[in-house]
C-alpha cells in the first residue's frame, strides 16, 4: 500500500503538480497551471476526475461546453470525457483533482491536442 505521507511532486510544462494521496481505489493531486497555460485536450479510459478549484480561475474545457470557474466551484469529468483545464491568467490558480476508477497511470492518458508537442 502506499504511503499517504509521501509527496510525490511532478514538474510539467503548463506548471506541477503534487500527489497528495495515491491508494489502489483513488489518488489525489493538487495542481498547479500557470498563468495564461493549460493542460492537453485529453481523456481517459480508466478514471473518472473531481476538479475544486482552490484559487485563481480555470477555463474547463468538458466535451462541446466550456465552463468558467472560480476559488470554491467544481466539475466532474466523467471516464471518457475529452477534456481540458486552463488558467487564462494572470493570476496563479491552483485546484485539487481527486481520481477514481481502477488505474491512475499517466499512461493513460489520450491526447488529442498540446500546446507542447506530445499530442
Amino acid at each position: 500500500m502506499a504511503d499517504m505521507t509521501a509527496q510525490e511532486s511532478s514538474q510539467r510544462p503548463w506548471g506541477y503538480y503534487v500527489v497528495l494521496a495515491d491508494m489502489p481505489d483513488h489518488k489525489v493531486k493538487r495542481i498547479h497551471i500557470k498563468p495564461e497555460k493549460r493542460i492537453s485536450l485529453q481523456r481517459h479510459k480508466h478514471r473518472a476526475e473531481h476538479w475544486h478549484i482552490v484559487t485563481g480561475t480555470a477555463i474547463v474545457t468538458r466535451n462541446d461546453e466550456q465552463l468558467t470557474l472560480g476559488s470554491g466551484d467544481s466539475v466532474d469529468i466523467p471516464k471518457g470525457t475529452i477534456h481540458r483545464i486552463e488558467n487564462p491568467g494572470p493570476n496563479e490558480m491552483y485546484f485539487i483533482e481527486v481520481q477514481h476508477g481502477d488505474y491512475f497511470g499517466e499512461d493513460d492518458i489520450e491526447r488529442f491536442e498540446d500546446d507542447f508537442g506530445r499530442a
